[in-house]
């Protein structure tokens, strides 16, 4: 029992869990549906379940006896995570803190009681009567309860706001979509792991998207290059909203908006690290901190080990969506080979045809020097 440790998801966002928990001794036991993906063949045993289905997770869990359980860079890992945790009496949030983490709506309710500076919002569906709500434009309308910038728009008037809404709609898993200001500002995310009710910040990263009308990440960069004052800011808004959600036992990842006065809003939270390489890569390429051993440990009830242990660099995490991208990435690989950390995956056949986050073709980590890393956070 103490070496069984349960993995939630089997993609290729869960692969570093997985790795790390094989090399810290775990026995690793992944649960996914089963789609040939490279957690089947990383884990140590793999259960052809649904991540959703969390009563058939934790009938099975009973049986391994785990010593805990834990997923990366997924909110509907999340929930069957912190379900099976309190069932068992293991280390985790609860389940009232894993509602409002993992519901865009209901994080807005908490954040709106508790003071927390966030955008201004309203929940709708197909039923809502758009003709009678009163909003200034432009408006971002988003699911209430996905991730990964599934489903979400900027509307610059009411010609696209119905169409926008039905988009949004069809991609939330209980049909409910959130129309919320536009948040005016630099992209970031906020990267922290907690213990006990004890708030670490790791790192701050600066976001590149698309921008309008999806927001799909282009690139991260780490460290963000703000000032003392901004990130000791953000560092106390952060940890006043973690406190507000109850998130007290897990990696969180924060997307914040600062604007050119140095306002600060939450965009969302959630109770879990960061995907798209943030959490698995750039914040051990950027501090020396071991992120996903803290992540294990947590979950099995060990206070984190966050004393660095590698080297400190400056780092982008690059995502390719066109022939453009490919072309500048290969030149780079042939040119500075010595600055290409990881190639995290490669599809070719997906290039041109990103409408959300998981359709992207490829992901690539460099090292940049200091003149790359200011130049490219303009």
């Amino acid at each position: 029992m103490e070496k069984n440790l349960a993995i939630i998801g089997a993609s290729y966002l869960q692969l570093p869990l997985i790795q790390k928990a094989k090399k810290l001794g775990y026995i690793t036991h992944v649960f996914a549906w089963k789609i040939n993906d490279v957690g089947e063949r990383a884990a140590d045993y793999f259960y052809p379940i649904s991540i959703v289905e969390k009563e058939c997770i934790l009938k099975k869990c009973r049986e391994i006896g785990i010593c805990g359980i834990c997923s990366i860079a997924s909110d509907l890992a999340v929930i069957t995570v912190n379900y099976v945790a309190e069932e068992l009496g293991l280390n985790g949030n609860s389940l009232e803190t894993t509602d409002v983490s993992t519901n865009k709506y209901l994080m807005r309710q908490i954040f709106k009681k508790n003071g927390d500076p966030s955008p201004k919002s309203m929940k709708v569906d197909l039923n809502t009567d758009l003709d009678k709500i009163n909003i200034i434009y432009p408006v971002i309308v988003k699911p209430t309860d996905r991730s990964g910038s599934r489903g979400i728009f900027k509307v610059e008037d009411s010609r696209d706001l119905a169409d926008s809404v039905k988009k949004s709609v069809e991609q939330s898993f209980e049909k409910k979509a959130l129309i919320e200001e536009f948040a005016e500002g630099n992209e970031y995310s906020v990267e922290y792991i907690s213990y006990h009710g004890e708030h670490h910040f790791l790192a701050l990263t600066k976001k590149i998207t698309t921008g309008a009308p999806n927001f799909i990440e282009k690139a991260h960069i780490e460290p963000a290059d703000v000032d003392s004052v901004i990130l000791n800011r953000v560092k106390q808004t952060i940890e006043h909203a973690l406190d507000s959600l109850g998130i007290k036992n897990s990696a969180s990842h924060s997307e914040i908006k600062i604007d050119i006065d140095g306002n600060i809003k939450i965009i969302e939270i959630g109770g879990r690290m960061g995907g798209d390489c943030i959490g698995s890569d750039l914040v051990w390429y950027s501090t020396g901190i071991d992120y996903v051993k803290a992540v294990i440990q947590v979950a099995c009830g060990k206070k984190p080990d966050l004393e660095p242990c590698g080297e400190k660099m400056h780092v982008k995490a690059v995502y390719i969506f066109s022939h453009e991208d490919l072309v500048e990435y290969k030149r780079i690989k042939q040119t500075f080979p010595q600055k290409i950390l990881r190639e995290v995956f490669l599809n070719e056949s997906l290039i041109g045809k990103a409408t959300n986050s998981s359709d992207r073709a490829g992901c690539y980590i460099i090292r940049e020097d200091e003149t790359d890393y200011l130049n490219k956070q303009d």
